[in-house]
């Protein structure tokens, strides 16, 4: 089996490859060309953590994977999500591969939002917010602006010495561009228009009345305890998800956002516009008006695990990348 660490990994990902990647995943899942099952999650609820299983069978790919990922928000010395990806050959089902699934979720999750922004957001969007300071949020803060000319990024989080840290860590960035740290969410998505959204916030950090016409949301964030965008925004917005089924289901497999705003009744199961695989593929349309709200929300797919993981060994492969350890 050939074993990846995180440094091969993240040395392996191509931003732009993936986003592709992902598109042509996204679109096979909405087509029903893929085979994944409902994700499923063990429960730690003294540490409102959880950890979840994630297998999919993506053809196009030749990709049969499984994540293992675990979802402790509370951790304050180690990371909030933990994870390994296991990648199966799927001729024979022999195990092939044991990746990192940190890096592989960050850069998978950040690369369907940049397709999503990408999609959704206005052509002429030049003020991007990144609201969270973690893994998230760094992930985002590199993968947004490849697909738009931000001339300006505010970045905000709890701590603004957090986000300030964010800030000088990404002057240091190959492909850096600047971006400034403000104090508070509000400052951060008032007159933003693009906004990333990458929290375990149980309360909302986009709110509807910061946001500007034509505003463009991304929300990656999830905490069984609350949510991060309020109702008020899904109920103007043209709402986009990755899978019905995933978002619709309940949590922890669904969105919590989702499921708190159908609960106060801000809107209804119908409400989902398209999946973004239909966008890609052109079955749904996306933005109509330039001061249209658009939100894509995020409760992370399967398939786009496969996706990246088949990226990932693929490259690996060319480039005699890893450890071969027999098991």
């Amino acid at each position: 089996m050939l074993v990846l660490a995180r440094s091969d990994v993240e040395r392996l990902i191509d931003p732009d490859l993936l986003r592709e990647a992902i598109a042509g995943a996204m679109a096979d899942l909405s087509a029903g060309r893929v085979s994944m099952p409902p994700r499923i999650a063990a429960l730690v609820p003294e540490r409102d953590g959880l950890l979840a299983a994630m297998p999919a069978y993506l053809p196009s790919a030749g990709a049969l994977t499984t994540k293992l990922v675990s979802l402790f928000p509370r951790n304050r010395d180690r990371p909030t999500h933990q994870a390994v990806i296991v990648v199966f050959d799927a001729e024979h089902g022999t195990p092939v591969a044991l990746m990192d699934g940190e890096a592989i979720t960050a850069a998978r999750t950040a690369a369907a939002s940049a397709l999503a922004t990408d999609l959704l957001a206005r052509q002429d969007a030049e003020v991007l917010a990144i609201v969270g300071t973690g893994v998230q949020a760094a992930a985002h803060l590199r993968a947004v602006p490849r697909v738009r000319s931000f001339r300006e990024v505010r970045v905000a989080g709890r701590d603004r010495a957090k986000a300030q840290r964010l800030v000088d860590e990404a002057r240091g960035w190959p492909d850096s561009i600047g971006a400034r740290a403000v104090a508070t969410y509000e400052e951060a998505i008032r007159g933003a228009d693009v906004i990333s959204a990458a929290t375990h916030s149980p309360e909302p950090v986009v709110r509807r009345e910061w946001l500007a016409s034509g505003a463009h949301v991304t929300s990656v964030g999830y905490n069984t305890a609350g949510r991060e965008v309020d109702g008020a925004t899904f109920r103007d917005a043209l709402l986009v998800v990755e899978s019905r089924a995933a978002a619709l289901a309940p949590p922890p497999a669904g969105s919590n956002d989702i499921a708190l705003a159908i609960k106060e009744g801000a809107i209804g199961p119908d409400h989902v516009h398209a999946e973004l695989g239909e966008i890609v593929n052109g079955s749904r349309p996306g933005r109509t008006d330039a001061r249209q709200l658009t939100v894509y929300k995020s409760v992370g797919v399967a398939v786009q695990d496969a996706a990246a993981a088949a990226l990932v060994l693929g490259a690996a492969r060319r480039l005699g990348a890893g450890r071969d350890v027999a098991i």
